[in-house]
């Protein structure tokens, strides 16, 4: 009779167990279940506002947010939507805003053109810090400076470039002229074509040696010279060679 208790006892030890395991199992599932219902159901992305995009049009910036459709606004990363906007080249910054109940709002900050590079016979915007935006694939080029050169095997030269355009850009220069041309070589070798004339200009103290030019072209446009160059590499000191003669 003792023998018999025991092996009762040890029985019900073991369906209590293995009760207690079946509803641990089936409260899981239902959790499961429940919890995938709410990330469904619950405020799920009807709108998706996009801010501040000039170049990228909606579609294009849908497909790097990596959004699926009826995805819930309560369970979609902020952080994981800008990581993949900022994929582009062509954005800089992405502010995510969710506006509850069913509204998702992303302001966007593009980069600018701020030059045209000229790479092995290849055209690609550029904006002001040397990144490539995108390439140009057809035949309508904005006025922009172009910058020849290859800026992996000629960086320093290219950012001498780069500094050159910015201050054409800023003061103004750029938008008066019909075509300029930087060639991104060595620093000290850095030179500018600019309607046709051809302008050495080295490297550094670019703001004064502008300046100079300006002074320096109203009176080779008096005195009506051809010009083969011209060149401000040296302080205090402008050399303009005509086609025919040097002047000092």
């Amino acid at each position: 009779m003792r023998a018999k208790k025991k092996v009762t006892h040890r029985s019900v030890f073991w369906n209590v167990v293995a009760l207690f395991s079946l509803i641990l199992i089936l409260t899981g599932a239902a959790y499961s279940s429940v919890t995938l219902d709410i990330r469904k159901f619950l405020s799920p992305i009807h709108y998706i506002i996009f801010i501040g995009n000039k170049h990228l049009t909606d579609d294009e910036l849908m497909a790097f947010t990596g959004i699926h459709k009826n995805e819930s606004l309560v369970t979609i990363s902020n952080k994981k939507v800008s990581q993949g906007l900022l994929k582009s080249p062509w954005i800089r910054s992405v502010s995510v805003r969710k506006e509850f109940p069913d509204t998702l709002s992303i302001m966007i900050e593009e980069a600018v053109p701020f030059a045209l590079l000229d790479m092995n016979g290849h055209l690609f915007l550029v904006d002001e810090n040397g990144k490539l935006l995108e390439e140009l694939k057809d035949n309508a080029i904005p006025f922009l400076p172009i910058i020849t050169g290859d800026p992996f095997k000629e960086g320093k030269g290219f950012l001498e470039a780069l500094h050159l355009a910015k201050l054409m850009n800023d003061k103004g220069f750029s938008s008066e002229r019909n075509h300029i041309e930087i060639i991104a070589c060595k620093p000290q070798e850095l030179t500018v074509t600019i309607d046709g004339t051809v302008v050495k200009v080295g490297s550094g103290e670019y703001e004064e040696k502008l300046k100079r030019l300006f002074e320096l072209e109203d009176e080779i446009k008096k005195r009506k010279i051809p010009v083969d160059y011209i060149d401000l590499r040296f302080a205090n000191r402008v050399i303009v060679k005509p086609i025919k003669e040097v002047i000092k």
